[in-house]
């Protein structure tokens, strides 16, 4: 039997269909952003799993994980100490959420 793929054309609709919470939700969208770029930063350096834990005090496993894109019992604060261990620094913006209609 072949799947039906399903549309999301935002990101509060995707952490619908996923059956996020909209706290879960939100969180995802802080983490992506700083995950894509922890990627890239990586890919460019180039820089071991290896390297990038032990410089962030994280294990070698768990930076492949992150790296892989498995952020369960992932903080955000992890993402931006390996980011920050690699000489980057993170902003924040914060702005008010427009009401669900």
């Amino acid at each position: 039997m072949k799947a039906k793929p399903i549309i999301a054309d935002t990101p509060e609709a995707l952490a619908q269909t996923l059956g996020l919470t909209r706290a879960e939700a939100s969180e995802w969208q802080v983490q992506y952003p700083l995950l894509k770029r922890l990627r890239e930063i990586v890919a460019e350096a180039p820089l071991t799993h290896a390297e990038v834990a032990q410089r962030g005090g994280s294990s070698r496993t768990r930076v492949t994980a992150i790296l892989n894109g498995n952020l369960d019992n992932v903080s955000t604060g992890l993402l931006i100490r390996l980011l920050a261990a690699l000489g980057y620094r993170v902003r924040v913006s914060v702005s008010r959420m427009e009401p669900a209609a």
